[in-house]
């Protein structure tokens, strides 16, 4: 495998791709809320998208166009409104969307994606929407500042832009990913409101980079949880531009292996970001499984325990309650040997065992407190049951968190 390094930038950092942001007043004021990616030239897209049975307008705009159309050339976000629940009027106004942004940009009307995030059932305003197509296209733009932009005006409830790009080799070229990403809240895996959105300038084949995303989001955005409600707007979107020149990536080899590694860099950094972030959250909190008899096992286990709200409570507290850690894991549905798990709380702080064989050892609370006050901590179960293993990452619950939600309306 070669080298893969991270570097400044983010949607804007691969060959031939522009980004942009503008204020349209969509429902904030002050602030930015739409954004554009473009490519200079015709791309492969892949995606991925939330497995909730009420679907966003976005959402089946957005798997259509992925599914049946011969490329795609830009993709439109707006903030403030997820136009979801919104009926045939809603999707209408993807349509009217694209068209729009179709005619501004000189692209096929059905070589646009569209995304949006934010309160569920409100109609988006469209002329203010179009007014802010026109406003992207003006702003539009190659710089790594252009990208941050982009990645700032989707934000609703984040509290930080979330971006990142690396670069490694691939076919003797120099290949760059970039991708940028919103969530905070309504975050929970099975396509974990979150919208990702990554750009390379790899030339690979539809099938392979669609394999390469649906494969690796069940590591990655799939890993996550804040809350636990899966939203109705969830969205990975993949853009691929053959920009680099490499040979094509039509099979599973090295090349693909490669890609498939860079790739994960960049999903696995966002989805971090993301949980991290949640509403509210003082703390990124990951729980690793290790020891598991099958992969699911593991997947499964640390799910459970960064899912529940009794543990999410304890970090926040800083309190190492480790009953509640081994109860989540009882209740997964896996079947372990309790007195067989070994557990240890980790962070910058350092590395502390809390059980043995199902039994608390001779630890300091005082120490555990210290570990568990880093703003990212780690819960390391071993259950002694094979050689599987998984990550998850979710974050602390916070008084924050019901007055962010109770207010979010209003």
């Amino acid at each position: 495998m070669k080298d893969i390094k991270t570097i400044s930038g983010g949607v804007t950092a691969a060959k031939g791709f522009e980004a942009a942001a503008a204020a349209a007043e969509i429902k904030y004021k002050g602030r930015t809320d739409m954004a554009l990616i473009y490519s200079e030239t015709p791309c492969q897209a892949a995606g991925t998208f939330t497995t909730n049975v009420v679907k966003a307008a976005p959402v089946k705009w957005d798997q259509k166009i992925v599914a049946e159309s011969p490329f795609v050339q830009a993709v439109v976000v707006n903030s403030g409104i997820a136009n979801a629940c919104t009926g045939a009027e809603g999707y209408g106004y993807c349509k009217d969307t694209a068209r729009e942004c179709a005619r501004v940009l000189d692209v096929p009307e059905d070589a646009v994606l569209v995304a949006s995030t934010g309160v569920i059932g409100m109609q988006l305003p469209m002329e203010r929407l179009k007014k802010g197509i026109t406003l992207l296209k003006e702003a539009k733009g190659s710089t790594a500042e252009h990208g941050t932009a982009a990645a700032k005006a989707i934000m609703t409830t984040d509290t930080v832009h979330k971006e990142i790009a690396v670069q490694t080799e691939i076919g003797g070229k120099t290949v760059t990913i970039g991708g940028m990403c919103k969530g905070s809240g309504m975050i929970h895996p099975n396509m974990c409101t979150m919208l990702a959105f990554v750009t390379t300038d790899v030339c690979i084949s539809k099938e392979m980079l669609q394999k390469a995303v649906s494969e690796d989001v069940k590591d990655t955005f799939n890993m996550i949880s804040v809350d636990g409600d899966t939203s109705t707007n969830d969205t990975l979107l993949v853009l691929a531009n053959k920009a680099a020149g490499n040979p094509e990536i039509a099979e599973e080899n090295e090349d693909f292996r490669q890609f498939a590694a860079a790739l994960n860099i960049v999903n696995t950094y966002l989805a971090k970001k993301m949980a991290g972030d949640g509403e509210g959250a003082t703390a990124l909190f990951e729980v690793k499984i290790v020891g598991a008899k099958t992969k699911e096992d593991a997947v499964t286990l640390s799910k459970s325990v960064v899912t529940s709200s009794l543990v999410k409570a304890a970090i926040y507290g800083h309190d190492a309650n480790w009953g509640r850690i081994l109860c989540a894991m009882g209740y997964s549905g896996v079947q372990f040997d309790p007195e067989k798990v070994d557990l240890f709380f980790e962070s910058k702080a350092g590395r502390l065992q809390i059980i043995e064989n199902g039994v608390a050892v001779d630890y300091s609370e005082k120490e555990a407190t210290r570990i568990l006050s880093e703003p990212e901590v780690t819960a390391l179960a071993d259950v002694k049951m094979g050689d599987a293993a998984a990550a998850a990452w979710g974050c602390d619950l916070t008084y924050d968190y019901v007055k962010i939600n109770a207010d979010y309306r209003s």
